[in-house]
């Protein structure tokens, strides 16, 4: 199986915390439909003929598409690749832009799975963040979401903000389960450099994140997932049974998957690749039928460091039996060597040949990870 990931770099308004590459100049769209649609012929062997299992609309602002430039795009996909029997069609769309029209043209198209950019319920939070819908907003696409018979479909939260108070936190999660919605993605609000909320904290006009406080709001969502029945199943998604997200799961599985658009990156179990992020030139490029991009073709330890990183994020934990498959008995007790002291301090635990993060090494997954890597 294998995925294919389609980028739509152009958003209404500019996030003050989002470092992904996209435009707020819409008026490229049309070029950029076509453009899309051309590097989805020009790289249509790159899978190796591999049947989609998923394929995932994200940005930028997907639901900013016209509708005929969505269907263009799924036409292209079908006609140049082949499917397994179900295939998980995700779409990202921002709670301004669901209407019950937009819903029911993306539900012919063949999407199958939402995922909501509502980011908070709370009015301060969105507006110290430059969203640009409101909290009324929020509810009202969900409701439009439920009439239009989406069954499918995920929120994204981000706790942590310096405008976002402990019962702030606790009233989004809330809204959560009186509003039955069976997937979350809950991130916590990270700085990037070069980000209108990097210089605003740089020339201190707002106050800086805070770590303890992110750890609350943390702790905060695990209790309430372990209450509500959510599986916490990667550090920052959690869901239903049954309502997990098979697009995510494969990235952290190692399954190769396509990336298209400005920016998108692509990986075919042997070489990683990333495109040029202007979408200007990426455009020109695809007129003359060429795709402008990088790739570097991954070492055995590099594959290896990549998947410590992405299994130590899930609740399946890292394989110590894969581990040892792909470079050797060597090469796991030096794993289990780095891996003492997070197991002493009770943050790393091992079940049989499989380590695991524990609740209190979830927050800390990243920098642990690192302490592994070879």
């Amino acid at each position: 199986m294998a995925g294919i990931y389609i980028h739509i770099p152009f958003c209404r308004k500019a996030c003050h915390y989002c470092d992904f590459h996209f435009s707020t100049g819409l008026a490229a769209m049309e070029d950029m439909g076509s453009a899309i649609c051309n590097e989805l012929y020009q790289r249509r062997d790159f899978l190796a003929h591999t049947p989609i299992s998923t394929i995932y609309f994200g940005g930028g602002t997907p639901s900013l598409l016209p509708n005929h430039i969505l269907q263009q795009i799924l036409e292209t996909i079908n006609k140049y690749f082949s499917f397994e029997k179900t295939v998980e069609i995700s779409f990202e769309a921002n709670p301004d832009d669901i209407t019950k029209e937009a819903l029911t043209q993306w539900m012919q198209a063949g999407i199958n799975r939402l995922s909501i950019g509502i980011q908070s319920f709370q009015e301060a939070d969105l507006a110290w963040m430059n969203r640009a819908h409101t909290a009324a907003q929020s509810f009202q696409c969900i409701e439009r979401i439920k009439e239009v018979g989406f069954t499918n479909y995920s929120i994204d939260l981000i706790y942590g903000s310096p405008a976002l108070t402990d019962k702030g936190w606790e009233e989004n999660l809330d809204i959560v389960v009186q509003n039955n919605i069976k997937h979350l993605s809950a991130y916590a609000l990270t700085v990037e450099p070069r980000t209108a909320l990097a210089r605003q904290i740089q020339q201190q006009k707002i106050a800086d994140v805070d770590p303890d406080k992110q750890a609350k709001h943390f702790n905060m969502l695990s209790a309430w997932a372990n209450h509500h029945n959510y599986t916490h199943y990667e550090i920052s998604n959690l869901a239903i049974e049954g309502y997990r997200s098979n697009h995510n799961t494969n990235y952290w599985k190692g399954v190769p998957y396509l990336g298209i658009g400005p920016s998108a990156h692509s990986f075919n179990g042997n070489k990683r690749g990333w495109n040029i992020s202007n979408n200007a030139l990426y455009i020109q490029a695809q007129k003359i039928n060429m795709v402008i991009y990088e790739e570097e073709v991954l070492t055995d330890t590099q594959r290896a460091n990549e998947y410590i990183m992405t299994s130590l994020r899930t609740i399946e934990g890292l394989d110590l039996t894969h581990m040892q498959a792909l470079l050797g008995e060597t090469a796991v007790m030096r794993i289990l060597l780095s891996a003492k002291k997070a197991i002493e301090n009770g943050r790393l635990q091992r079940e049989n040949n499989i380590l695991v993060l524990t609740q209190a090494g979830k927050f800390l997954a990243d920098g642990i990870a690192s302490d592994l890597f070879l």
